[in-house]
C-alpha cells in the first residue's frame, strides 16, 4: 500500500509540472538503462523535492531542429547473413530493428543503385557499354536479396522511408571504365544517360510496389576506393543535377527527391558550389553528410536552414590500417558502441534531423569488397553462421537508446548543467525525452531539472540511459 502511495504521489508531482501550453502528458517518468554486457534495463527514477540543485536542466524555451528519424542500410550481405537463420530469428532481427512497440522504430532504409562495397560482387544494373538510351537496364538482380530484404522490413514497419545512392556509375562511364575508383565523365552524352540511369531505379522500384523517395547523387563524391566507388567534382556534380538529373526527373515525373550526398569530406564546395547555383539549387530538396563532413555539417544547417540535413552513414568502427585494430575481424565491441553514441550526439548537435546507421546486419567477419585488403566492418546485429544464431551488438543499443524514444516530429530542446553527454528532445505528443551517457569507470549520480522536478538517475559506468516522461 505505501508503494502504490508513493507511485501515485510520483504521478501527481510530475503531472502539475506540465503545462497545457506545452503538450505536455502526466504520467510518471521512466529510464531504460545500458551498461558493458546489460543492455536495455529498466531502471529507476526517483523524486527529490523540489527545493535543490540539478546537474541538468531541460530548457523547452530553447528548441533546435525537428527530428524525422533513424534508419540503416539494406546490402546484399546482410541479406544473405539472415538466409541462413530459421524464420523466427530472422523475423526477431527484423522486428528489432523495425519494430515500434520492442524495437529500434527505423523509419529509414538505404537502398544501393547497383553495387555497394557490401554487395556480393561489382555489378551495376546496365553493363552493356554504350546503352545510352538504358534498354538493357535492368533490377532483376534486386529482386534475389535486396528487394525481398526491404519488404520484409516493409512488413514490420509499414511508413519506412526509403532513399537510394549509387556507389558507382555503370563503368562505362566512367574514365577508367571499372567499378573501383575513376570519375565520372564529363561530357553531355554520359551525364544525360546516367540521370536516366537513376530515373529508371527509381521508377523500376515503384513498380515493384517501393517507393524510393529521395536519391543521393553519389556515395562519397570526394572518396577513390578499391571497392566500387567514382570520383565528381563540385563544379560537375552542380551541372549533372542543373542540366541532366533535375530535368529528367522532372520529365518523367520521377516523384523522387533530389538530395547533395553523400557528402564525405570537410571540403565546404560541395555544398556551396552547387547551392550558389539557382539552377542547380531549385532541384536539391536535403543534405546529406557523414564521416568526415561533421566539421562542416553545423555551418550547413546554419547556412541553408531550409534544407533538412541527413547523416548519412555512421562510422563502421574498424580501421584495420591503424594499430590496435584485428585486421580479420569487427570488433562488434562496447568501446564501439560508445563510440557510435557519441557520434550521434554530435551530429545532432550539429543539426541532422536523421541519422543512419551502416549495415544494419552482417555477419561475424563482416569484410567489403576491398580488391587489396576487405575491411571487417561492424554492424548493428550480427549473424554467426556456423551457429545460425542472431547476436545483438552494443551499437544497436546506442542507436535504440535515441530511436527507441525520440519519435518522428520530434524536436530537440535546451538542455544545460555540468554533463556534457546528453541531450534533450519534446516528443510530438509533449512527452520529454533525455538521453544520457556516462563515459566514466564510475557510476554516476544526476539529478534532471524536468518542468519544475527534480528526478535523480543513476548512470553505470560506459553505459547509456534514457530518461521519458
Amino acid at each position: 500500500m505505501r508503494r502504490a502511495r508513493l507511485l501515485v504521489a510520483v504521478v501527481l508531482l510530475l503531472a502539475a509540472g506540465c503545462h497545457e501550453d506545452e503538450g505536455g502528458s502526466s504520467g510518471s517518468a521512466t529510464v531504460t538503462v545500458s551498461s558493458p554486457g546489460a543492455y536495455g534495463q529498466e531502471g529507476q527514477v526517483r523524486q527529490l523535492a523540489s527545493a535543490g540543485g540539478v546537474d541538468l536542466a531541460v530548457d523547452e524555451g530553447t528548441t533546435y531542429q525537428a527530428i524525422d528519424g533513424f534508419g540503416g542500410a539494406f546490402n546484399e550481405q546482410g541479406w544473405d547473413a539472415l538466409a541462413v537463420l530459421d524464420e523466427a530469428a530472422r523475423q526477431e532481427a527484423l522486428r528489432l530493428l523495425f519494430g515500434a512497440s520492442d524495437g529500434a522504430r527505423f523509419r529509414f532504409g538505404r537502398l544501393p543503385i547497383g553495387a555497394s562495397d557490401y554487395a556480393l560482387d561489382r555489378y551495376t544494373l546496365d553493363d552493356v557499354p554504350g546503352d545510352y538510351a538504358m534498354e538493357q537496364f535492368s533490377i532483376e538482380r534486386d529482386r534475389a536479396r535486396l528487394i525481398p530484404y526491404t519488404r520484409a522490413a516493409l512488413a514490420v514497419q509499414p511508413v519506412l522511408r526509403l532513399w537510394a545512392s549509387a556507389w558507382t556509375p555503370p563503368p562505362w562511364l566512367k574514365t577508367n571504365d571499372a567499378y573501383d575508383s575513376g570519375a565520372m565523365r564529363d561530357d553531355a552524352a554520359a551525364l544525360a544517360a546516367y540521370a536516366l540511369y537513376l530515373a529508371r531505379f527509381v521508377e523500376s522500384y515503384r513498380a515493384e510496389g517501393l517507393a524510393v523517395g529521395a536519391v543521393h547523387v553519389q556515395n562519397e563524391p570526394a572518396q577513390l576506393t578499391r571497392y566500387p566507388s567514382c570520383l565528381w567534382t563540385p563544379e560537375l556534380i552542380r551541372d549533372f543535377v542543373r542540366d541532366h538529373l533535375g530535368p529528367t526527373f522532372e520529365s518523367r515525373q520521377v516523384g523522387a527527391e533530389i538530395w547533395l550526398g553523400t557528402l564525405n569530406t570537410a571540403d565546404p564546395r560541395y555544398a556551396h558550389v552547387v547551392l550558389a547555383d539557382p539552377g542547380a539549387r531549385r532541384h536539391v530538396r536535403g543534405i546529406g553528410v557523414q564521416w568526415g563532413a561533421l566539421a562542416i555539417t553545423a555551418d550547413l544547417a546554419a547556412a541553408y536552414p531550409t534544407l533538412p540535413l541527413m547523416q548519412t552513414e555512421t562510422v563502421c568502427g574498424n580501421h584495420p590500417w591503424e594499430a590496435g585494430f584485428d585486421p580479420n575481424r569487427p570488433p562488434n565491441d562496447h568501446a564501439y558502441g560508445e563510440l557510435t553514441w557519441g557520434r550521434i550526439r554530435d551530429y545532432l548537435r550539429a543539426g541532422v534531423r536523421s541519422y543512419m546507421a551502416w549495415n544494419m546486419v552482417l555477419d561475424t567477419e563482416g569484410k567489403n569488397l576491398d580488391s587489396e585488403r576487405p575491411w571487417p566492418q561492424n554492424a548493428l546485429l550480427v549473424v554467426d553462421r556456423p551457429a545460425r544464431r542472431l547476436v545483438v551488438t552494443p551499437a544497436y543499443w546506442a542507436f535504440r537508446h535515441f530511436s527507441g524514444f525520440v519519435a518522428a516530429g520530434a524536436v530537440r530542446i535546451g538542455l544545460t548543467g555540468t554533463h556534457d553527454d546528453a541531450l534533450a528532445f519534446r516528443n510530438p505528443d509533449g512527452r520529454f525525452v533525455v538521453v544520457l551517457q556516462n563515459a566514466g569507470s564510475q557510476p554516476k549520480t544526476l539529478v534532471l531539472g524536468v518542468r519544475g522536478e527534480r528526478l535523480q538517475v543513476d548512470l553505470p559506468a560506459h553505459g547509456w540511459a534514457t530518461v521519458t516522461g
